[in-house]
């Protein structure tokens, strides 16, 4: 047996939150700030670790393109810090970002 030190889900959801916040085209967390007990939702552990991150898409941005780039950022990076491969890391825009503002 692997003798790994235990990283909390509060932790995990810190860090998955952070991550997906780095990712172009990534808005904001859906909840609307930095409290990511309900933009990030943490359930299991080992091999049943599952993540579902909550987002808000930057407007004109390919909600594919992003959700693939999120999970793999967020994947690579609870990997690093962590020591961790979610079984599932899933993706859900809550909403999409305010088009800018029309030029005159």
């Amino acid at each position: 047996m692997e003798d790994r030190s235990l990283v909390s889900p509060e932790v995990l959801a810190r860090y998955a939150g952070d991550a997906a916040l780095e990712v172009d085209g990534v808005a904001a967390l859906a909840d609307g700030g930095l409290q990511r007990a309900k933009a990030v939702a943490v359930e299991g552990d080992g091999e049943t670790l599952a993540i579902t991150l909550h987002l808000e898409l930057e407007w004109g941005r390919s909600a594919r393109e992003v959700g693939e780039e999120a999970r793999r950022r967020v994947g690579e990076y609870l990997r690093s810090m962590a020591g961790v491969t979610p079984a599932s890391l899933d993706v859900v825009f809550e909403s999409v970002g305010s088009p800018p503002p029309a030029e005159r």
